[in-house]
């Protein structure tokens, strides 16, 4: 049973241009959406949100992808921090332990090695975050991270509301199971369907709940969803080109390989590196097809999204994640209103 009503949340790519994406959480927020998130790409996701925290009141901010190992959990910890403070407790911190390798692709599975690192990353996390908050010695020891030393000069001190939720990114069953044990929240793949997630993902995140003594809603699910839509139909043209470009590379991700057999797109990968390989990138789009675009988005006019969005999710996730970038910064406020 999912966390009572479905939950409209929005989804930026990190940019280079913080104020810019601050500015549509701004955006966000007067519309009626419930949280705001920014994946790390071409920008650090934190700084946004900086900015954000100050600017907004109600709206829930979070990343969908910080990722975590490449930043020691210290640095992490101290960051979510700054940002539970300064945005009064409505930080959610999204980790990623990066793109799994091929072998782990292969097999379906994240690897027993990635997953007890980023259980000991989280874990750490919390150690840091106690001693945050209520100065006890920090003694944390494991196999990849060990910390025994907090100075009070570093030390922040406590906040309002410490219990940071963290959400983990991913969708192998091996990664599902551990975020049903150990999280708050789990992040479905951008290339998601109503079946793959009632018949993939939440068995296995069921699993985790189980082994944990924990319940369904102890934990929240949140979908991506690309919106595409235009006020007439040369907007809707460019619209699903921009989205056919997004999924095309997706597609060709190892991360993705689970949901790529369940939906039978093999032959379309394949045809996807072969273009790759030549180097002949704006053919990418072509090859998904109309149909293919329909069974990952939502294709609909701008008045009808959120209705089809409820449609397609209710009942399955906790929360929906319009993919926003500044091509279809428009539909922020259309979406709402319907």
């Amino acid at each position: 049973m999912v966390n009572g009503s479905l939950k409209i949340d929005i989804l930026l790519d990190s940019s280079k241009d913080f104020r810019a994406d601050a500015e549509l959480i701004g955006r966000a927020e007067s519309s009626g959406y419930d949280a705001a998130w920014i994946a790390e790409s071409g920008g650090n996701p934190f700084f946004a949100l900086t900015i954000a925290a100050v600017w907004t009141r109600r709206i829930r901010l979070g990343t969908r992808s910080a990722l975590a190992f490449p930043r020691s959990p210290m640095v992490t910890a101290q960051i979510a921090w700054d940002l539970a403070r300064q945005s009064g407790g409505r930080f959610v911190l999204g980790l990623d332990s990066g793109l799994r390798s091929h072998n782990d692709a292969r097999n379906g599975e994240e690897s027993p090695s990635r997953l007890g690192r980023m259980r000991e990353y989280i874990k750490s996390l919390r150690a840091i975050w106690d001693t945050f908050q209520t100065d006890a010695r920090l003694r944390f020891r494991g196999e990849h991270y060990t910390f025994r030393l907090m100075a009070p000069f570093f030390n922040p001190g406590p906040i309002d509301q410490p219990d940071i939720p963290i959400f983990l990114t991913g969708a192998d069953p091996g990664l599902c199971r551990f975020a049903g044990e150990h999280c708050q929240g789990l992040w479905a793949p951008a290339l998601n369907t109503q079946s793959y997630l009632s018949n993939e993902l939440l068995p296995a995140l069921g699993s985790g709940l189980i082994s944990a003594e924990r319940e369904r809603l102890d934990i929240e699910l949140a979908a991506p969803v690309f919106v595409v839509s235009g006020q007439d139909e040369a907007e809707l043209q460019r619209a699903k080109h921009a989205a056919k470009r997004q999924i095309a590379t997706l597609a060709r991700s190892p991360a993705n390989r689970g949901i790529i057999s369940y939906l039978g797109w093999e032959e379309t990968v394949d045809n996807l590196n072969a273009i790759a390989t030549s180097k002949r990138w704006e053919m990418m789009p072509n090859t998904i097809t109309d149909d293919a675009l329909s069974e990952v988005a939502i294709v609909a006019e701008p008045q009808d999204a959120r209705a089809r969005i409820q449609e397609r999710y209710a009942g399955v996730v906790d929360r929906v994640c319009v993919c926003v970038s500044r091509e279809n910064a428009g539909l922020i406020e259309t979406i709402m209103k319907a």
